[in-house]
C-alpha cells in the first residue's frame, strides 16, 4: 500500500455513495472519502447526479486526520487542470471535443445573498426575515422527520 500525501492527485474508483459523500478506493492502495461539498464547484444536492459507483475519478488528498481517515476532493483535483469525472477519449476527436467543451454553458456558482445588518433594517424587514427563516427551518424539520419515518413527499 502506498503512502498518500496531502496535496497530491491520485486516480481512484468510487466504491460507495452516501447522502453526505462518496468513498473512493485509490489506485495503488488506500481509500478515503469525498465530502458532498468537495464533489463539484456548484451546489450538489444529490451526489448520484454527479457520481456513480465504480466510476473512475481524479481526487486530491486534502487532509489525513490522526485516526488515519483520508479526506479527498474531486473539485480541487479538477482545478489543477483535469476534468473531474474522468472519461475515456477517442484518438483523433480531441479538437472536436475541446470545441464542444468550450461552447457549453458555464455553471452557475452559488453565492450567498448579502444580508443587511439588523441596525439598518426596519421592523417590517426584520419580521419578514424572521418569517422566512422560520419557514425554512420548519421545512427542514419536516423533511428530516419524513426521512426518519421513511415517507417521501411528491
Amino acid at each position: 500500500m502506498q503512502q498518500l500525501e496531502i496535496g497530491k492527485i491520485y486516480n481512484g474508483k468510487v466504491k460507495g455513495i452516501t447522502q453526505y459523500g462518496a468513498f473512493v478506493d485509490i489506485e495503488g492502495g488506500g481509500s478515503g472519502m469525498v465530502h458532498i461539498s468537495e464533489i463539484a464547484n456548484t451546489y450538489v444536492s444529490e451526489i448520484r447526479d454527479h457520481l456513480t459507483e465504480n466510476q473512475e475519478v481524479k481526487v486530491k488528498v486534502i487532509g489525513i486526520n490522526e485516526a488515519g481517515k483520508v479526506s479527498l476532493s474531486i473539485k480541487k483535483a479538477a482545478e489543477n487542470g483535469d476534468s473531474a469525472p474522468q472519461q475515456k477519449q477517442r484518438r483523433g476527436g480531441d479538437r472536436d471535443q475541446r470545441e464542444r467543451r468550450d461552447n457549453r454553458p458555464k455553471p452557475n456558482i452559488w453565492e450567498p445573498k448579502k444580508q443587511t445588518p439588523p441596525s439598518e433594517m426596519t421592523f417590517e424587514d426584520m419580521m419578514s426575515r424572521f418569517k422566512q427563516t422560520s419557514e425554512e427551518r420548519m421545512c427542514d424539520l419536516k423533511r428530516s422527520t419524513d426521512r426518519k419515518n421513511g415517507t417521501r413527499r411528491k
